[in-house]
């Protein structure tokens, strides 16, 4: 995706059209943004500090699960930026930050979704296979996060090169790809389809691959867990088509109308403004219900919070015995069950 909100309103028509854009609410929109972060910034940091007080008691899935936290949360850090940029309506940042922000939110946006295609493959390995080699190969599991970054950061470099900030119109300074010649314009093109491909649909058939024979082997099994197990799953699933398909499915007609492979008319153009607007908010959010969907709707995750407040001194062991499920070891009680699902 685009990763400024403002990327949308740059086009390069031909054919003046009259501005019918200002019926957007951008206050709403801005009020999302701050919420989502703030959601995020919470619910991550809470992930991270849970899995990094588990020690020894790490899964491979919770390895990954923090790894994901950390993105998201990175993710998260940029967006009261956009948010000024929207209220505003003009950059204030500079080139600097305009290049370095957007490349640290898009090379968030590829690690998150590859780490949701990787605690698929992990999920999918540990119920379908009944494996847990990566447990036993701990030191692949971080081999695998590191060569996630290490690829996250590779395909933002076209993003950080080509972004800029650069007047618009007398004043007022915008961040957006500086295309400026018919060959950049389709070289840009290619790297959006590359995007979408990578960053969306790649990842969710990796993921309904994983997920769809890992709900076949919990429906045919007797565990007393797996209606609850096949929840987070479907939740998942669900999650992340909601999220990120609205905005790919929009990012992709809006790439096409500016290339020419789409007719434009005046109120296409203005319709799939602000839906890439509210799509994008919408996608947004999803780095905020991430740690609600991977550890907040588990008894293991509560748990194991619950002791790590308490073993820092942060809680009272009567507010421990109150609220917690379970015995207080429960959460480490078998070092190959993750704290999320």
């Amino acid at each position: 995706m685009d990763v400024t909100t403002s990327d949308y309103m740059y086009h390069n028509f031909m054919t003046p059209c009259p501005a019918n854009f200002q019926h957007l609410n951008s206050t709403a929109l801005v009020l999302g943004y701050i919420l989502v972060f703030c959601l995020s910034l919470l619910g991550n940091t809470v992930v991270i500090f849970v899995v990094f007080c588990m020690e020894n008691r790490r899964t491979s899935t919770d390895v990954y699960l923090m790894h994901l936290a950390i993105a998201d949360l990175l993710f998260s850090l940029t967006l009261p930026f956009w948010a000024v940029y929207l209220h505003v309506g003009d950059w204030v940042f500079g080139t600097v930050m305009c290049k370095l922000l957007s490349g640290i939110q898009e090379a968030t946006f590829y690690c998150c979704v590859f780490l949701l295609a990787c605690i698929s493959v992990d999920r999918y390995l540990a119920i379908v296979k009944a494996t847990q080699f990566l447990n036993q190969k701990r030191h692949l599991v971080g081999i695998v996060c590191a060569l996630v970054w290490l690829c996250a950061l590779l395909l933002s470099i076209p993003v950080m090169v080509n972004r800029d900030a650069f007047l618009s119109g007398d004043t007022e300074y915008m961040c957006h790809d500086n295309v400026t010649v018919e060959s950049m314009e389709n070289w840009r093109l290619s790297l959006r389809i590359l995007h979408h491909t990578l960053g969306f649909f790649l990842p969710l058939a990796v993921m309904l691959f994983c997920y769809g024979f890992t709900i076949g082997t919990l429906w045919r099994s007797r565990n007393s867990q797996k209606q609850k197990a096949m929840r987070v799953i479907l939740s998942v699933v669900l999650a992340f088509n909601v999220c990120w398909l609205p905005n790919n499915i929009t990012e992709l007609l809006d790439n096409l109308m500016r290339s020419g492979r789409m007719m434009e008319t005046c109120k296409l153009r203005d319709d799939l403004d602000v839906a890439l607007y509210v799509t994008q908010a919408i996608a947004f959010g999803h780095c905020a219900i991430n740690p609600i969907l991977y550890a907040f709707i588990g008894k293991k995750f509560r748990n194991q919070l619950l002791t790590s407040l308490y073993k820092k001194g942060l809680l009272g062991r009567s507010v421990l015995l109150k609220y917690r499920v379970g015995s207080i070891h429960s959460t480490g009680s078998s070092r190959h069950t993750s704290v999320t699902m």
